[in-house]
C-alpha cells in the first residue's frame, strides 16, 4: 500500500483508510464496473440508471452538451452512485470542451504562438474552472503529443507544437492551472502521436522514434509532467517498436499498441518513467485497439497488461461481460484487479472526492455555472486571439488590404465543418461593416461556362480564403479538396496573378503545402468569432501581427516560402 502514499496521490491515513476500506466492500461486480469509463448517450434518467450506473461503473464522459443540463446529469450519476465517480471531459481547448456555453479560449497551439506560456496557463484554468462548475473532476489534457509530422490528420493544432521544450512548459502549465481548481489531468497520449502521418482511430499508428530520439523529445516531456505530479496518463492505441523491441525482442515482428503492450505499460511507464498514478486506456472503440486482437480478449488484456481504467466501448454490456469472464477465467488477474481498483479509488481519494460525496458537494450549485464566459475568460480569449494569429507570409506586399482598392472581394471557405455557416457569415459581416462589398463563393457548372480572366478581374479585387478545414478524427488527410477542375471555376486558385489573394487557416497550420501559389498567408490556429474579428482588423492594418510559428507551417519546402 506504500503507492498510495507516494507521488502522485500523496495521500494522507485517512486518505489510505477510505481506499483500503472501501475495496473491501466492494463485491466482485463493483470492482469489474469500476474499471469502465463508458460515454453517455443519452441524458435520459432510465438510460443513465439501468443501461450505464446499474452496471457500477467508475467514471462517466459525456460530449459537451448544454451547461444545465449536463450539471443535472451530473449531479444525479453522482448520487446515485455509491462509489463517487470520475467526470472527465475534453478539456483540451476551453470550457467549451464540457459546456457548450463555456468559453472557446484557442487550440493549444494558439497558446504557443503567443509565445507565453502564461496562455497556456489560462487555457487551463478557464477549460477545468467551467469544468468543475458542472461537476467535471478530470480531464482528458493537456494533449503533449508533438507536432513533427505535418501530414498527421488529428494532431496539429491540439499540440503545442513541435518543439518538446514548449510542449513541456505549457503542458505543465496547463498542469498547474488544473491542480488548483482540483482536476486531475490525464497527459496524452502516450508514448506519443504526431509522428506518424495516420490516425489511430482508423489503425495501429506507430511512433517510429529510435529509443534516444523518444528519450529526448517524448520521454523528456513525459518524466518532466510525471515528476511534476501529473495524476492520471492516457495510453494511446500506439505502437512504440524501438521500445517495444528492447523489452521483448520475441515481439518484434509485431506492431503493439500502447495499450495492451505490458512492456510499454509496465516497463515504460512505470519502471523507467516511474509513473505511479492511474493509467486509463484511449477511447477503445478505436480500430487501433480492436484490429490488435478480438474484442473478447482485448478487453480483460488491457487491465492485465497494465492499464487501470478502460474507457468507452463498443457495447458497454457485452464489454462489461468480456471483462467479468476473463477475471473468472483468470485472465485477468486477481493482482492486477485490485491493483487497478486500488489505484482507481486513490485517484478518486487525491480528488478528495469522498470528502465531498459526504459532504454533498461533488457537483457545485447552479450558482457555480456563472463562471462560464465570465468577463475575464472573456478578455483572456480575446488577447489569446490578437498575440496568437501569426502572419506567415506576404512576399505580395499586399498588407494591409484597403477598402477603396480592394472593394470587391470574393469570400471563399473551406473545409466541411460544422462551424462553417457561423465562420462565413461572421466574417462576411465584418468586411461588410468596413465598406467592402462581398460575394460568397458558391459552387459553378464547371461545364455551363465559367469566368475567363477579363470576367474575374471585373468582377473581384481581392479573394480571400477561409481554410477551416478542423481536426477531426476517422480522416486519413486533413488538407484542402478543391471543389474545381484543374483550374476551370473559381474555387482553385488559378487567378493569384490576376487579383490579390490572402489565404486565412483557422485550423490545419500547414496549408501552404495544397497553395504554395498564394502570397500571402496567414495561421490563426483556432476559428472563434474572437480570432475572426482580430484576423479582421490585422487585415486592415488596424492591429499588428504578433505570433510566432509553433511549427514549420513551409513543412520543410523552401518552394512555400515564396
Amino acid at each position: 500500500m506504500d503507492f498510495l502514499r507516494k507521488t502522485p496521490f500523496h495521500l494522507s491515513e485517512q486518505d489510505v483508510a477510505w481506499v483500503t476500506d472501501t475495496y473491501e466492500s466492494m463485491s466482485v461486480e463493483e470492482k469489474i464496473g469500476q474499471l469502465f469509463c463508458p460515454i453517455g448517450y443519452s441524458t435520459d434518467v432510465n438510460y443513465l440508471t439501468h443501461e450505464l450506473l446499474d452496471k457500477k461503473i467508475g467514471g462517466l464522459f459525456f460530449r459537451d452538451g448544454e451547461s444545465t443540463e449536463m450539471r443535472s446529469v451530473f449531479d444525479y450519476a453522482q448520487k446515485s452512485s455509491r462509489i463517487p465517480l470520475l467526470i472527465p471531459a475534453n478539456l483540451e481547448a476551453g470550457g467549451d470542451g464540457a459546456a457548450t456555453d463555456g468559453t472557446s479560449y484557442g487550440k493549444p497551439m494558439a497558446a504557443a504562438a503567443a509565445n507565453d506560456a502564461k496562455y497556456a496557463y489560462r487555457l487551463g484554468k478557464i477549460a477545468t474552472s467551467e469544468g468543475a462548475a458542472l461537476g467535471c473532476n478530470w480531464t482528458f489534457a493537456p494533449v503533449v503529443d508533438i507536432d513533427y509530422n505535418f501530414r498527421n490528420p488529428i494532431t496539429n493544432v491540439r499540440t503545442y507544437g513541435s518543439d518538446p521544450e514548449v510542449v513541456l512548459e505549457y503542458a505543465l502549465e496547463y498542469m498547474r492551472a488544473a491542480t488548483e481548481e482540483g482536476v486531475a489531468v490525464s497527459i496524452k497520449h502516450f508514448p506519443g502521436d504526431g509522428v506518424d502521418e495516420r490516425d489511430q482511430h482508423l489503425l495501429t499508428s506507430v511512433n517510429d522514434l529510435s529509443m534516444e530520439e523518444w528519450n529526448d523529445t517524448f520521454g523528456h516531456v513525459y518524466r518532466g509532467l510525471i515528476d511534476a505530479g501529473a495524476l492520471t496518463v492516457m495510453v494511446g492505441h500506439i505502437a512504440l517498436p524501438a521500445y517495444q523491441n528492447h523489452l521483448n525482442p520475441g515481439d518484434s515482428n509485431r506492431v503493439v499498441p500502447a495499450s495492451l503492450s505490458p512492456e510499454l505499460i509496465e516497463g515504460l511507464l512505470r519502471r523507467e518513467l516511474g509513473f505511479n498514478g492511474l493509467i486509463v486506456t484511449d477511447a477503445t472503440p478505436m480500430v487501433g485497439f480492436t484490429a490488435a486482437m478480438d474484442r473478447q480478449t482485448a478487453v480483460p488484456y488491457a487491465i492485465e497488461s497494465g492499464c487501470d481504467m478502460f474507457l468507452f466501448n463498443k457495447d458497454l454490456a457485452e464489454d462489461h461481460r468480456f471483462m467479468m469472464e476473463g477475471y473468472q477465467k483468470g485472465f485477468l488477474s486477481e493482482e492486477r484487479l485490485r491493483e487497478a481498483n486500488l489505484r482507481i479509488l486513490a485517484t478518486k481519494a487525491a480528488l478528495k472526492l469522498h470528502i465531498k460525496q459526504a459532504e454533498n458537494s461533488l457537483v457545485p450549485d447552479k450558482d457555480a455555472l456563472h463562471i462560464l464566459k465570465n468577463e475575464e475568460h472573456v478578455s483572456w480569449a480575446k488577447e489569446l486571439a490578437d498575440q496568437s494569429i501569426t502572419l506567415v507570409k506576404d512576399t505580395q506586399n499586399l498588407l494591409p488590404i484597403v477598402v477603396e482598392q480592394h472593394t470587391k472581394v470574393l469570400l471563399q471557405i473551406l473545409g466541411d465543418a460544422k462551424s462553417n455557416e457561423r465562420v462565413i457569415s461572421t466574417f462576411e459581416s465584418l468586411l461588410q461593416k468596413q465598406g467592402f462589398q462581398v460575394t460568397i463563393y458558391e459552387k459553378e457548372d464547371l461545364f455551363g461556362g465559367t469566368d475567363n480572366v477579363k470576367a474575374f478581374k471585373e468582377k473581384h479585387d481581392l479573394v480571400i480564403y477561409l481554410g477551416n478545414v478542423e481536426n477531426a478524427s476517422n480522416k486519413t488527410t486533413n488538407r484542402i479538396n478543391w471543389y474545381t477542375l484543374f483550374g476551370m471555376g473559381n474555387n482553385l486558385p488559378w487567378f493569384v496573378h490576376e487579383v490579390p489573394t490572402v489565404f486565412i487557416s483557422l485550423a490545419n497550420p500547414y496549408h501552404l503545402f495544397d497553395a504554395p501559389m498564394i502570397k500571402t498567408y496567414i495561421n490563426c490556429y483556432s476559428n472563434n468569432n474572437d480570432v475572426l474579428e482580430s484576423v479582421a482588423l490585422k487585415l486592415l492594418g488596424r492591429s499588428s501581427f504578433k505570433g510566432v510559428n509553433p511549427v514549420d507551417p513551409f513543412c520543410g519546402r523552401e518552394d512555400l516560402r515564396y
